[in-house]
């Protein structure tokens, strides 16, 4: 997996930006619910008055106040406020804003002062005034004593207190005491509510427009609600895109290094992994990695910022409800638990059953004539949907699982948002937070919960990619057992071509024997060495360890004096044209096969090829001639039409040395013989190496060896093996008349 994820190491600042916005969006979208707070608790409840200090107040007013404070909070305001005198030269300049100016003195607030203290101060003053009311009307029998703190003071008449000033000039200040000693008791966050209260009171006395200041607020903190869901959204898309780019770029390379390793693989690694295996890894698993990617890149940095900023918050609007929160995350990660334990099994599972279905689906359709042929295509129907019912069977109950999620979550969000509505109830009831601030609660807890789902929902991501990557991993892990040397030689700009084996054997990965033993002879160039063998019989494993398919168990295999094993793959792939036993074409056109062993080729080059391989008829059949359309695995041409098109293939190179794996097995006689006479004028100075079923294709040749259990039983002529090779003798005398054998 570390492996893997080095691929994000091109991207570090693509990822410091796309930290940075995510960030931005979690204090965005964290803003919210404190902003929206504000507006309940600020702009509805306390019209829009931020500062329980008034900026200014009458001199009747401030009188009232003075009287409830303690002196060091008396001496504090008398060196914040100014006095401005009714009809004096200052009093002009404040008559557009406070109207009563013209009529009383009043008290304007000093600018640069501390708000936050004086707030403190005109709020436990007001305080303190109303609990000094309540005590009253408690002796006096009324029911104002059990009223909520704040109950009743946006509809208090200060006029009959300030008619009483003199009396309580004549109150000693240790009579307000116990009153103070309540409204100390009390949250900061009510004192100061009630503080606004009285100054919006008094705002109201100097003949403030206060409606308008409660507008204000609202519009202004709205705008700044809008500005932060737009830029939080921004902030959305620009991550989604960048993400998307990252990880879209991150799986096209992974798919190439996993292509480009595969490429270099031997037969003994394709051995080991199944083509369905690799084509699943090479496309399913890696859209695995890059969908881990695409909501990874989001939710890794955004959920715990949502989370831990959440949780923060919430608990600085409530630190008495944080419980609820508690409980809930509890419960989740319970349930997170549960389904992780559940569901993990499960997820190794699944790849490997898309790799079951892949191979069954490929054998269907590529063995699709042997199927009808055989009328089996029910047990076909059956292969399929038992490995369909298997994969779709994992799905269901991985799904199922998942499916619990939502629900479960959908009732802990409503559950604890019902618990916090009833315990924010109490509390509000009881003047211990504002509705403003159970509202917000209730936004973070929902932030909080979601944010813990991101991180359930990344849980039950990064298991399946998981297994993907190390599926991945494998491959890129697996080391070629062929490899270039570190310090090759050369062949030379034009080799000979001469091929020598020298007690060669050979042994399968894992298996107990050898299936060549000591393999010795030598193919010389502008002659055809040829290869006969019952069927097992190793011809075609030892044809495979010239181009280095395999690389020998012991000896060594040597090109012009030069063992192959000191050459690099491609020089010595360049020196062999190369026949398989099962003829390949791609898709595309006629032209564009010869053309894939050289593409400098010339239209007259790959004409001549054509000719020699006994194509030309069948190409210039068509209207299409060279251009003639290839369809994938050349499925839209006959199996003798294919192998001649892999032999014109390989003569387009112009190598020094030609194998034919078995290739003209599909080839009538006459085709075969009229081939083989052209390709031994055209090979004339190549190494020409043969494996066939059929002796009248290699009678001719200059050497025939002979294979029986991966040993040489004869070596010679046609005709020296006809006198000495009892075993090439019965080859042909199963194929050949008397007559064609003297």
């Amino acid at each position: 997996m570390k492996k893997l994820f080095r691929y994000l190491g091109r991207y570090p600042v693509w990822l410091a930006v796309c930290l940075a916005l995510l960030f931005g969006q979690a204090m965005a979208d964290l803003s919210l619910p404190s902003l929206m707070s504000d507006i309940v608790n600020v702009g509805i409840q306390q019209g829009g008055i931020e500062e329980a200090a008034p900026d200014a107040l009458g001199s009747k007013a401030m009188t009232l106040m003075r009287t409830f404070m303690t002196e060091q909070d008396r001496q504090m305001t008398e060196n914040q406020y100014t006095l401005i005198k009714s009809g004096s030269s200052e009093a002009g300049d404040y008559e557009g804003k406070y109207p009563a100016v013209k009529t009383e003195d009043i008290y304007v607030k000093k600018p640069g002062g501390d708000s936050g203290r004086l707030g403190a101060v005109f709020g436990r003053s007001a305080m303190t005034l109303l609990n000094y009311i309540k005590e009253n009307a408690a002796k006096s029998g009324q029911s104002a004593a059990n009223a909520s703190p704040t109950e009743g003071l946006n509809e208090m008449d200060l006029s009959p207190l300030y008619e009483m000033q003199p009396m309580l000039d004549n109150i000693p200040p240790a009579a307000f005491e116990d009153s103070r000693a309540a409204a100390d008791r009390l949250d900061e966050s009510i004192l100061r509510q009630v503080g606004v209260v009285m100054a919006k009171q008094f705002y109201n006395e100097l003949g403030v427009d206060t409606g308008a200041i409660r507008i204000g607020y609202i519009i202004r903190k709205g705008i700044m609600m809008l500005l932060l869901t737009l830029a939080g959204a921004a902030a959305t898309v620009m991550v989604s895109l960048i993400s998307s780019r990252i990880s879209a770029d991150v799986a096209k390379r992974m798919r190439r290094d996993v292509f480009a390793h595969v490429e270099g693989f031997s037969n003994a690694e394709f051995d080991k992994f199944s083509t369905a295996s690799l084509i699943t890894r090479t496309t399913n698993d890696i859209t695995q990695i890059q969908m881990l990617l695409v909501i990874g890149i989001r939710m890794v940095c955004y959920a715990p910022i949502m989370g831990i900023g959440g949780v923060i918050m919430a608990v600085s609007k409530s630190p008495s409800m944080s419980w609820i929160i508690a409980v809930g995350v509890a419960i989740l990660i319970a349930l997170i638990v549960v389904v992780f334990v559940v569901a993990m099994p499960k997820f190794k599972l699944v790849q490997k059953m898309v790799d079951r279905l892949n191979l069954v689906t490929r054998e269907h359709l590529s063995g699709m004539m042997v199927i009808r042929a055989f009328g089996t295509q029910k047990h076909e129907e059956a292969r399929f949907d038992r490995a369909n019912r298997d994969l779709t069977g994992v799905n269901l109950f991985v799904n199922r699982v998942m499916v619990i999620m939502m629900p479960v979550m959908m009732l802990l969000l409503n559950g604890i948002s019902l618990v916090i509505v009833w315990v924010g109830a109490h509390q509000i009831e009881a003047a211990a937070i504002q509705v403003g601030d159970m509202v917000a609660f209730t936004q973070y807890a929902i932030q909080i919960i979601i944010s813990f789902l991101m991180v359930a929902v990344m849980f039950i991501m990064v298991p399946r990619a998981a297994v993907s990557a190390k599926r991945v991993e494998e491959v890129l892990n697996t080391e070629p057992t062929i490899r270039d040397p570190e310090m090759p030689q050369a062949l030379g700009e034009r080799p000979s071509g001469r091929v020598e084996f020298r007690n060669v054997s050979f042994r399968y990965s894992g298996a107990e024997d050898d299936v060549l033993h000591d393999i010795s002879f030598v193919a010389e160039p502008g002659k055809t060495t040829a290869f006969i063998g019952s069927t097992g019989s190793g011809k075609s494993t030892l044809i495979n360890l010239i181009p280095r398919f395999y690389d020998v168990t012991a000896g060594e295999i040597l090109i012009d004096g030069v063992d192959i094993r000191r050459i690099t793959q491609h020089e010595l792939h360049e020196a062999i044209g190369f026949v398989p036993q099962k003829g390949i074409l791609f898709s595309g056109d006629i032209a564009s096969n010869l053309r894939y062993g050289r593409r400098e080729a010339t239209d007259e080059e790959i004409r001549l090829a054509a000719d020699i391989a006994q194509a030309t008829e069948f190409i210039s059949s068509s209207e299409e001639g060279l251009d003639r359309p290839i369809s994938q695995g050349g499925a839209n041409v006959s199996g003798g039409q294919k192998q001649r098109l892999a032999i014109a293939r390989a003569l387009v190179k112009n190598a020094p040395i030609y194998i034919f794996d078995d290739c003209f097995s599909a080839l009538d006689f006459k085709t075969d013989a009229a081939l083989r006479r052209a390709l031994k004028e055209h090979t004339g100075d190549s190494t020409v190496l043969i494996v066939a079923q059929r002796v009248g294709t290699i009678m001719n040749a200059e050497q025939i060896i002979v294979l029986d259990e991966g040993r040489i039983v004869g070596r010679g002529t046609h005709q020296e093996l006809l006198k000495t090779c009892e075993t090439y003798r019965e080859i042909a005398s199963s194929q050949l008349t008397k007559e064609e054998l003297a």
